[in-house]
């Protein structure tokens, strides 16, 4: 009996021991929620009751040389979830119910671009108002759901622009590793092509924030007061070089064919008038989330849409560098404007082959500057054989063959200018002949341009040998009102003299004016033409048609240089879709001249 009342005298002490300890703890704990815990508790209360929102700024607006939209905004909704606040069994299904998708895409799109738990978490851009009216209307259906107003891009549509324009889209988690500097989140939209790309730091500004406080259930009460906005900076203005009527004018002649790109430049200063790749896209697709069988469909296509022909297409240059093999003879000292080589008779023996010329029957005997007004194959392959295949490769690169413009768009290729070196790496030391320099001669073989870097070339020869480096974009203005001119910048000069330029230019005046020009048929009594033709053989199909135009002679304005593919000869389907860009561009000039000539005669 003694025992027991010992053995429950200190249960009785291990009891009033244990209850001790509970309430020590729970002393400990409500000090340390207080004093310790307070600033982390306070800061999730913070983050439960106030939403921080960014502001996207304005992203700058595109203009042609003449002030025309090129690239505009439109607003469009962003439907987007706070994760904190999901009401599980409510939130997501309701939303999948309302915009169309399901729940578990939902959830993968929420873990993908979430930055906190308590910001909003985008999961489906470019809602129509509808939906947003449904949100506003019944927003105790969707806790957790806020839609935010954005700018999505807006792109003309069968200009050709997307040559130079490209598109924004999402910035990936690759681009945002290597740019953390440019403070770019999930869910920034970028520029990924063209000038968006190549000047997205100018066109994206600076993005805001604004905070707002919400009830318990997720009910927006308004600005919060603790905490100012910050503004966002809207992006700068573009003034491009381009000109939305000879782009016009060009899309409407090349869209019959299958496929091919032209390029406009004033030779005075470098800029670009115009640039066309055909077949484009509708760069407005890139706007919003691409169906992933849209996607399959632009990426399988076998016209290539996607390819910058401009820039990016590699062509065999045909005889539109036949000026250049001309030009390397005269600067060698191998011929004179007088030169004759043996005449030709359709075509020249060469070892065991036989190379022709274009003309089966024959030019007969020709100076260059007729060679090149008739575009005489053999007068080329003889004046090749005397330079050898290291001498002409050298002329090319100095011309700017084999290497990028500069153009200020991203991804532009540099072509091919092979030489021994590049020989000898391909088919081996001594295992190639000098026959490869007669294909070379006639810008054929292994020889690779951009129809960009062609154009490039024919503006030195028709500016007095000095290259402008090629730009797309005139004057930035900033949102402070601030206005950056771009000026011309010379790029190189061609490696030939005045004598040599002059012979030249004769040859493309030839061309057009001569009596047997392989272009007379873009001769017109307003004003002078020149330029040169060119058919590039194509190993996956019929012959390249290109033409290189330049108007007027006397003090040339504009070079425009075109490519058709797949469709024979220049002079008949290259030659005249150049002569219509040309015929925009003169008429434009003579506008008000006439205007003001009639003004003045109308004056009594």
């Amino acid at each position: 009996m003694e025992r027991y009342k010992i053995s429950h005298a200190g249960r009785e002490r291990f009891s009033l021991v244990v209850v001790g300890l509970v309430i020590l703890l729970l002393i400990f704990g409500l000090v340390k929620l207080q004093l310790f815990g307070h600033s982390e508790f306070l800061k999730q209360s913070e983050n439960n009751r106030i939403r921080v929102v960014p502001i996207v700024p304005r992203r700058g607006v595109v203009y042609d040389r003449e002030g025309r939209v090129i690239i505009d905004n439109r607003p469009s909704y962003t439907i987007s979830v706070v994760p904190a606040e999901e009401v599980k069994g409510r939130t997501l299904p309701n939303l999948a119910r309302l915009i169309g998708l399901d729940t578990l895409e939902i959830r993968k799109r929420i873990k993908k671009n979430m930055v906190s738990r308590y910001q909003p978490t985008p999961v489906k851009k470019d809602i129509p108002f509808e939906i947003v009216a449904v949100l506003e209307e019944q927003n105790r259906d969707f806790p957790g759901v806020s839609y935010q107003m954005e700018r999505v891009r807006q792109y003309p549509v069968g200009m050709g622009t997307e040559a130079f324009t490209g598109y924004v889209g999402e910035v990936s988690e690759e681009q945002l590793a290597k740019n953390r500097m440019y403070n770019y989140r999930l869910g920034s939209m970028i520029g990924k092509e063209g000038l968006e790309k190549y000047y997205d730091n100018v066109l994206r500004g600076k993005e805001g924030t604004a905070y707002i406080e919400v009830s318990a259930t997720g009910q927006i009460l308004g600005p919060y007061e603790g905490r100012g906005k910050i503004e966002a900076i809207p992006g700068a203005d573009l003034n491009l070089t381009i000109d939305l009527d000879l782009q016009r004018t060009g899309v409407e002649e090349i869209d019959t064919f299958c496929c091919g790109a032209i390029v406009a430049i004033d030779p005075r200063s470098g800029e670009i008038l115009a640039m066309l790749s055909y077949p484009n896209y509708d760069a407005n697709i890139f706007s919003s989330v691409i169906p992933e069988s849209l996607w399959v469909a632009i990426s399988n296509d076998v016209s290539h849409p996607l390819l910058n022909r401009p820039i990016n297409g590699l062509y065999p240059p045909g005889s539109t560098t036949k000026l250049l093999t001309v030009g390397a003879g005269m600067e060698e000292g191998i011929i004179n404007e007088s030169t004759t080589f043996k005449p030709c008779l359709g075509g020249m023996q060469f070892g065991n082959r036989f190379f022709h010329c274009w003309y089966a029957n024959g030019h007969g005997r020709l100076t260059a500057a007729h060679a090149i007004e008739q575009s005489c194959d053999v007068y080329m392959y003889q004046l090749g054989l005397k330079m050898g295949v290291d001498v002409l490769s050298r002329y090319f690169g100095q011309s700017g063959f084999g290497h990028v413009t500069g153009l200020d768009l991203p991804n532009e290729s540099a072509g091919l200018n092979p030489n021994s070196d590049y020989y000898d790496t391909r088919y081996g030391k001594k295992k190639w002949t000098q026959t490869l320099v007669l294909n070379n001669a006639i810008g054929q073989g292994e020889i690779l341009s951009t129809p960009l870097q062609l154009a490039q070339f024919f503006c030195g020869v028709v500016n007095n040998g000095l290259v402008y480096r090629p730009h797309i974009v005139k004057k930035i203005t900033r949102p402070d009102g601030e206005v950056i001119s771009v000026s011309p910048v010379v790029s190189f000069r061609l490696p030939f003299t005045d004598e040599t330029l002059a012979l030249l230019c004769e040859g493309i005046r030839l061309v057009v004016e001569g009596e047997r020009g392989t272009a007379r048929s873009l001769r017109n009594k307003y004003y002078s033409v020149g330029g040169k033709t060119g058919t590039s053989q194509n190993p996956h199909g019929d012959e390249h048609s290109w033409f290189v135009g330049v108007a007027p002679l006397e003090n040339p304005e504009i070079v425009v240089c075109a490519i058709v593919e797949n469709a024979g000869h220049g002079s008949e389907v290259a030659a005249p879709l150049v002569g219509k860009v040309i015929r925009t561009y003169m008429n434009k000039k003579r506008m008000p001249e006439d205007l003001a000539r009639i003004s003045s005669a109308g004056k009594p």
